[in-house]
């Protein structure tokens, strides 16, 4: 007989005293699409090993330049398949050379012959767009019915897209939250000025959540990279009538930003995959594409000065996140106490489009014993 505990077992308590999912602790749902790396990373002809949620995967390039995602583990002794070689169409494992299609079939083993194959390994279904390798981690029959994520102006030549990522060592939902939550502007009070921004609406659905908030500049000047971004300077200007809109879409996020004209001058798409099976390390990625003046020239000739101030941002945010996850771990609970109404909304989001609890088997009665083969 067994019995079936929650894994989760340390449930935050709500002022209320009802018990919630600590968030921190909500694995992402795997049924979704996601980038595991960019497409410069799997050369033609070569394997990169990636990970999920702990998932170690293998994205194989074809010699005819096709992708291909299966379990990073040869199915005989278990060795990482991304250190074999690419043969044609198929990867070859580097142990003993057992070969494995697209499919994650087992089509050779040089010293078996083709009509003893043993049984391969779990292929992912696995997409190629924009320059990022996509990948279906969560049940395959729900990867057609599934679509991929909108990708913002990424393919609209009349913007310019920067594409950039980091391993950040925290939960992905600090990063959600950091994102939504424009208050934290006096941690960039070094990049941007003193600035302050105003909540101005908020909406929300089944599986999204959204906020506008305007800003106002209370000291300091305006940075360089944010007159990129706008094409003009506004220096003088305490009160801005642009509005910026930050969307979770599960799993994904986007931050928009529209001149008080309507123009779309700036669209963020970014997500945050996990790397570990405890999900406390994320990889982002993110695509920011800002439009170009009618000169388009000048954006270019200044696009590493706006590398260099959107980095500056990012470390700042690091930073910051992997210091909440540093007291996450050292209380052993999620003890935030969140004031902000769309932050709590977010939460809310979070943990009802996660991953359900994972549950496992605890043994209450001891087996019997095995009966011995020799009499």
């Amino acid at each position: 007989m067994h019995a079936v505990s929650p894994v989760e077992s340390s449930p935050v308590e709500t002022p209320a005293g009802a018990p919630v999912r600590d968030l921190r602790r909500v694995h992402i749902h795997p049924d979704n699409w996601y980038p595991l790396a960019w497409s410069h990373e799997v050369k033609r002809g070569k394997a990169h090993g990636v990970r999920f949620a702990g998932e170690p995967i293998v994205l194989v390039r074809t010699e005819s330049g096709n992708v291909f995602a299966l379990e990073d583990r040869c199915a005989h002794r278990q060795v990482p398949l991304h250190g074999g070689v690419v043969d044609g169409e198929a990867i070859r494992c580097c142990y003993h050379g057992w070969t494995y299609d697209c499919s994650g079939r087992c089509i050779d083993v040089p010293y078996l012959g083709r009509e003893r194959l043993p049984n391969g390994v779990r292929a992912y279904p696995c997409r190629e767009v924009e320059g990022l390798i996509f990948v279906f981690p969560g049940k395959r029959e729900l990867a057609e019915s599934t679509p991929l994520p909108p990708l913002g102006s990424v393919a609209n030549r009349a913007y310019k897209t920067r594409r950039f990522g980091r391993e950040v060592a925290c939960h992905y939902s600090f990063m959600h939250e950091n994102l939504m939550d424009m208050n934290h502007q006096f941690l960039h009070r070094r990049q941007m000025g003193q600035m302050r921004a105003r909540s101005l609406s908020r909406r929300r659905g089944d599986d999204w959540v959204e906020v506008d908030y305007t800003f106002s500049r209370e000291a300091g000047q305006q940075p360089i990279g944010e007159a990129l971004v706008f094409g003009q300077s506004r220096q003088g200007q305490k009160k801005h009538k642009d509005v910026m809109t930050i969307r979770t879409q599960y799993p994904y996020q986007t931050l928009q930003i529209r001149t008080s004209e309507g123009t779309l001058v700036m669209d963020l798409w970014i997500v945050y995959v996990p790397l570990d099976a405890e999900q406390r390390t994320n990889r982002t990625f993110g695509l920011l594409s800002v439009k170009r003046p009618k000169l388009g020239f000048l954006l270019d000739a200044a696009w590493p000065l706006l590398i260099w101030f959107t980095e500056r941002i990012f470390k700042e945010d690091r930073w910051i996140v992997e210091r909440e996850q540093e007291a996450h771990d050292a209380q052993g609970a999620d003890w935030n106490h969140e004031v902000f109404p769309v932050i709590n909304e977010l939460r809310d989001l979070l943990r009802n489009c996660g991953a359900p609890p994972a549950r496992r088997v605890v043994p209450i009665e001891p087996e019997p014993a095995a009966q011995s083969c020799v009499s």
